[in-house]
């Protein structure tokens, strides 16, 4: 261990345990931090330089330092080694053997703690910024597969069983909402997370007259910690990206089972290509959509990465502790996960084949359309309860003697009602779709408008 770092542990009389020192070593995975934590050091160096803190030549030094070896480490000249336990460590061993005695000057004014708290909220704002742009590609092929699916039929589901017809484009909107609503989740969370805790030092704040607007400024920060206890101990921007991204697992998730189902011979509305498809190692005949099932499944793996986050902070007292150490893997993991996941799941929605045949058979085959012609006594006057009763009882009738609604004749329904009407036959699987058109429905000329709307609002936030 180089010398000058040997002194954090000029307080103790022996060496750390080995097993110990294995045990508190995170360079395993906090390496991937390495370009936050020199982004946030010359950040630092400078404005040590500026405020006179250090000497301006010796800031300008620093900062040539730490930028070669930013160019070492991403080129695999300088090697992130478990000599050292972490990457602040690290970088700092690598900036000492580049430029030595000065670079010792670099850790002025800062802690650790305020350093980690740093790193990993760049980190965050990285990842929150491509996860954004990972929803944003699922949205898009939501919409190009609407488009190009516009007046298709489809029944949709209560209880799994089928209740009324919509339209396919409007079905795959549902889940342009679902996702529209992480992407602002996750907005909403950069607030919180934007928010700089360089400055705070250990816990108490720092004993030099420290520049904390200009670093926040130069780190591309909206705004500095108001509490050093809180600014080194606050992992709640941790959580609540979790949180956003266990939701948004939840909703791929959703996704995933429709495309599992409805690509099933039960169902065979759609047919997942090939390059998202897998086959059986013993049943030459199958094809899995093993894809959707993977997103399906790693959703666990997010939401437990939530808990376990919840966990390790729901008894920590003020400030650091080294508890929070477990802050890293599962984010990490977090981000990869749900990044991967939606942009397999884009790929497999972008290539999918619609049988809308098969769609339209399903939603015109059963008794989709019993609403309707329950609406339509309520229109004739009847109280929709009653109307309610008497259609459940024309649908008995209709499944005793193995007819479709559709099947019935106008005598078959007088037999129910004096009230039904010749033009009670004029009810069908369009007709119904395109009696809702109310805001919100799936009326043709409403999913042309929610389809505009969701256009809009990609747009927006690709332009961001």
């Amino acid at each position: 261990m180089d010398e000058k770092l040997q002194k954090l542990r000029s307080r103790f009389s022996g060496k750390l345990d080995e097993a110990a020192s294995a045990y508190i070593a995170s360079i395993g995975f906090d390496r991937r931090l390495y370009r936050h934590d020199i982004t946030g050091s010359i950040a630092h160096a400078r404005m040590l330089g500026k405020t006179g803190i250090i000497k301006k030549a010796e800031a300008d030094r620093i900062i040539a330092g730490l930028k070669d070896v930013l160019k070492d480490i991403e080129s695999s000249k300088a090697k992130l080694t478990g000599d050292f336990e972490d990457i602040h460590m690290n970088v700092e061993a690598i900036l000492i053997k580049k430029i030595g005695e000065v670079a010792g000057k670099l850790h002025t004014a800062r802690s650790r703690n305020d350093q980690t708290a740093l790193d990993l909220r760049l980190f965050v704002k990285d990842a929150i910024d491509e996860t954004i742009g990972a929803l944003c590609i699922i949205q898009s092929a939501l919409i190009t597969l609407a488009e190009a699916n516009k007046t298709v039929v489809v029944p949709s589901y209560t209880h799994l069983q089928r209740a009324q017809p919509v339209l396919f484009a409007h079905y795959l909107l549902a889940y342009f909402e679902m996702f529209q609503r992480d992407v602002e989740r996750l907005e909403d969370c950069l607030k919180r997370v934007d928010v700089m805790p360089l400055g705070s030092g250990a816990l108490a704040g720092v004993a030099y007259p420290v520049d904390r607007a200009a670093v926040a400024r130069e780190l591309g920060f909206g705004d500095i910690s108001r509490n050093s206890l809180d600014a080194v101990s606050d992992r709640d921007f941790v959580v609540e990206y979790e949180a956003a991204a266990a939701l948004i697992m939840a909703h791929l998730s959703r996704l995933a089972e429709e495309v599992v189902l409805w690509s099933s011979a039960e169902f065979d509305f759609i047919e997942v290509d090939d390059a998202y498809a897998t086959g059986s190692s013993i049943m030459p005949q199958k094809k899995n959509a093993d894809t959707a099932e993977l997103a399906r499944g790693k959703t666990g793996r997010v939401f437990g990465h939530l808990l376990a986050m919840l966990t390790v902070l729901k008894g920590l007292p003020l400030a650091y502790n080294r508890d929070l150490q477990e802050d890293k893997e599962g984010l990490f993991d977090t981000v990869d996960t749900v990044v991967a996941s939606l942009g397999v799941m884009a790929g497999l929605i972008a290539t999918l084949k619609v049988k809308q045949d098969n769609m339209r058979a399903a939603a015109a085959g059963s008794y989709t359309i019993a609403t309707d012609i329950a609406d339509y006594l309520v229109k004739k006057g009847l109280p929709f309860r009653k109307a309610h009763g008497i259609v459940a009882s024309l649908v008995r009738y209709a499944v005793s003697k193995g007819k479709k609604l559709s099947g019935l004749t106008l005598k078959e329904y007088r037999v129910l009602s004096p009230m039904f009407g010749r033009d009670v036959l004029d009810i069908t699987v369009e007709s119904s779709i395109a009696s809702r058109s109310v805001s919100g429905g799936t009326a043709l000329e409403q999913v042309d408008k929610a389809l505009a709307q969701a256009k809009r609002l990609l747009s927006g936030q690709n332009g961001k």
